[in-house]
């Protein structure tokens, strides 16, 4: 379903699928986060329909919004996608050393950033953390970078409602984040179990969230 959903949302004018969200749950969090000038970072799992809710809020938000991605599998499908993320507001950021350079620029001008918190980071980039109640390597520039920047963190997906009633939109703030490591990976993943709780199905279970990068070290062996 996620499949083909995606393609369908890549070909489909970018206004029909934000239209596609039919409710919205927290979304006073948007409001307050931007009547401030501290920039948005919008935190979105692999949960629902992670296009339609890109997409959504690149066409809801009066601010340029910088997702960061990383390239398909299947290559041919890659421009096909970067011409959907670039559409009206939103702006394509690789999963690279220029993408976070371009996300660096993007929250010091006091715009927004997506990202997907639930990617196996590489080596170093990274710290172990627990996720449902199993050792998960999790990424750690989302702190780095709400810390560095003072950004607003919100965690978002877009629920499949049934009969193909459209989306749900849920935003929730992150809980405030300490600056240890692990402490704010751990608080990052209880945030993205709080979201699956609410539509466990809709989650990708199928993604290998417990594995270990390559060079990482192996759970507790950090500071051996």
């Amino acid at each position: 379903m996620a499949g083909a959903e995606m393609l369908v949302h890549w070909l489909r004018p970018a206004e029909k699928v934000a239209q596609l969200v039919v409710e919205r749950r927290g979304w006073d969090h948007v409001e307050t986060a931007l009547a401030n000038p501290k920039p948005i970072l919008f935190v979105s799992p692999h949960l629902g329909a992670i296009e339609a809710c890109g997409i959504h809020l690149a066409m809801r938000i009066p601010r340029q919004l910088a997702a960061l991605y990383r390239p398909p599998k299947i290559k041919v499908l890659e421009p096909l996608m970067l011409a959907s993320r670039d559409r009206e507001n939103g702006l394509a950021a690789p999963a690279n050393a220029k993408g976070v350079r371009l996300l660096l620029k993007t929250l010091k001008a006091g715009q927004t950033a997506y990202m997907l918190p639930d990617q196996a980071p590489g080596a170093g980039d990274g710290v172990w953390a627990p996720f449902f109640g199993q050792p998960a390597y999790t990424m750690t520039l989302l702190p780095k970078l709400a810390r560095q920047f003072d950004a607003t963190v919100l965690m978002c997906f877009a629920e499949r409602l049934t009969w193909g009633r459209g989306y749900r939109m849920h935003v929730v703030p992150l809980p405030a984040l300490s600056g240890e490591p692990v402490a704010d990976a751990t608080t990052v993943n209880a945030a993205i179990e709080d979201l699956i709780a609410r539509a466990p199905a809709q989650y990708l279970w199928s993604y290998n969230r417990y594995k270990r990068p390559a060079g990482a070290p192996k759970p507790g062996e950090e500071n051996a």
